[in-house]
């Protein structure tokens, strides 16, 4: 054996921390003389095999993992028989983000917020209040009645609970759950809005993506029309607020009511009719015959399939009542909102087209949607009336109208017109410190500013004055604030008006 154990220093460091203590117990290295620091090394003979270093790093991991794991902790670590990888071994991540989805970098988050900003101005305008709820839901809250495509379509999966939950695809749901929720205790009529995220696993097109912010505007307790009338009204002021005319845009107006009254006259049963919204929902996705097809293996004779499809090619309103007769609902609800919307003063934006049904099965009376008439894009926003939604969830039902506006096909349209704003970053004073030693009175001056309601971008390092103003400009500052120190020594800082190049000298609490 080698006098002095430290000479096992040659093997793994690691194994130090075992040999040490067993070396110390032997009685040669127990005396008060001997260090176990004062290390004396031997001659390593050539090995017989290669030896790979990471396997006798991997072993000293191994070892260290144990003793901890009889010490009654780190037993469940995985991965502890392993050494962290060398970094020739490190793996680079995908750094987009997962297909369907989106970054929002500094650039997108401002034209989000400007987005976001005109959905709330609108809503508050119309009188309604802010709500939200949570992204994650109970899965049952979307599962309604067999067909529906966005049954397909949800990212869902079970908890740790033991609970089918899913990421939210839609906010209607939701709102009806709290309606239910809060019972007698709400003051009707409800006038609500709500911008959140949604989650659809569908196939992607322009403007169509997996997650999306979602603008709702709903009504909960107005039976009539006018609640349809006023929720087209705050688009079309949306509309006009972000440049988009009735020339790039209009709305495709119709009724459930108009389908079931046309079924109703072929004796097709009442519990088809979802089944068959959904399938005339998909006219302009997939081909005529297709659609014919569908509404057969569904139950629907081949005259009234026929029959079907010509009063839903009907583009014109009093076509439909000469077909129907006036007395229906269908009729009278459509001629009443084309009425109320000469008064609102956007008649020229609506147009009746009957093969509109929207996809969802809730939808009960009025539906509508909003297309860019070059006819590029996906429906920009859509909605309608569900008075019967609150029923499918053990509640009472109440008469309910609302719509969705999503935020990806928006931008593309805006694009497409030029009408997408620059909004460009804007800070009101930028603060820097001439001398190292007075970086603790810039921060003070702009503390003295932001109490005041200014926004001020600080400088934390010693900069040059050449840095300073590059950085002004990119953030697009109004004003320069400099500390210097003779000013400071008088309790006074230089300002400069970057716009027009103006320069003096303020006292500090004068300064606004």
């Amino acid at each position: 054996m080698p006098a002095n154990p430290s000479s096992l220093l040659i093997l793994h460091p690691r194994l130090n921390l075992y040999l040490k203590p067993f070396f110390l117990s032997l009685p040669h290295c127990s005396s008060p003389s001997f260090t176990f620091n004062s290390i004396q090394r031997f001659p390593i003979p050539k090995p017989p095999f290669p030896i790979n270093r990471r396997n006798l790093s991997s072993l000293s991991s191994a070892a260290t993992t144990q003793s901890t794991d009889d010490n009654g902790g780190g037993r469940d670590r995985p991965g502890a028989l392993s050494a962290p990888p060398t970094t020739d071994d490190v793996r680079r991540i995908d750094v987009n983000p997962p297909r369907g989805t989106r970054d929002f970098p500094p650039e997108e988050m401002r034209l989000r917020n400007w987005l976001f900003r005109i959905f709330r101005e609108v809503s508050l305008l119309f009188g309604f209040e802010e709500v939200d709820f949570p992204v994650l839901e109970s899965e049952a809250l979307f599962i309604r009645k067999a067909g529906e495509e966005i049954r397909d379509q949800l990212y869902c999966f079970e908890d740790r609970g033991n609970r089918r939950v899913a990421l939210r695809p839609e906010l209607t749901p939701s709102l009806a759950r709290l309606v239910i929720q809060k019972g007698k205790s709400l003051s009707l009529p409800l006038k609500w809005f709500a911008i959140g995220q949604c989650w659809r696993y569908e196939r992607m097109t322009r403007g169509r993506r997996r997650e999306h912010y979602q603008w709702n505007m709903d009504i909960i307790g107005v039976p009539d029309v006018m609640a349809e009338a006023e929720l087209i009204s705050s688009i079309v002021t949306f509309f006009k607020r972000i440049g988009i005319t009735a020339s790039d845009v209009g709305f495709k107006i119709s009724s459930r009511k108009v389908l079931q009254e046309v079924l109703r006259c072929y004796s097709i049963p009442e519990n088809l009719f979802a089944k068959v919204c959904i399938i005339i929902d998909k006219i302009e996705k997939i081909p005529m015959d297709e659609i014919k097809k569908e509404l057969k293996s569904a139950g629907v004779s081949e005259k009234a399939v026929e029959e079907l499809l010509q009063v839903l090619s009907i583009k014109s309103l009093t076509k439909l009542e000469e077909i129907l007769g006036s007395a229906g609902e269908a009729v009278a609800d459509l001629k009443l909102l084309f009425s109320l919307a000469e008064k609102f003063g956007y008649s020229e934006w609506i147009e009746f087209d009957a093969s509109v049904v929207r996809g969802l099965a809730y939808y009960t009376g009025i539906v509508f949607e909003g297309f860019d008439r070059e006819g590029k894009l996906r429906a920009i926003c859509g909605g309608g009336r569900y008075d019967r939604l609150l029923s499918t969830f053990g509640g009472d039902d109440l008469p309910a109208c609302g719509f969705g506006f999503g935020d990806a096909v928006i931008i593309e349209l805006l694009k497409d017109k030029g009408l997408l704003p620059e909004v460009n970053l804007e800070v009101e004073n930028i603060v820097s410190a001439l001398d190292v030693d007075l970086q603790g009175a810039a921060a003070r001056v702009a503390s003295i500013l932001r109490e005041k309601g200014q926004s001020v971008d600080l400088v934390l390092e010693s900069k040059p004055l050449k840095w300073v103003f590059k950085r002004a400009a990119r953030i697009n500052a109004q004003r320069l604030i400099l500390v210097g120190s003779s000013e400071w020594q008088r309790d006074m800082v230089s300002v400069k008006i970057l716009s027009s190049g103006e320069q003096y000298e303020v006292k500090l609490d004068e300064l606004e």
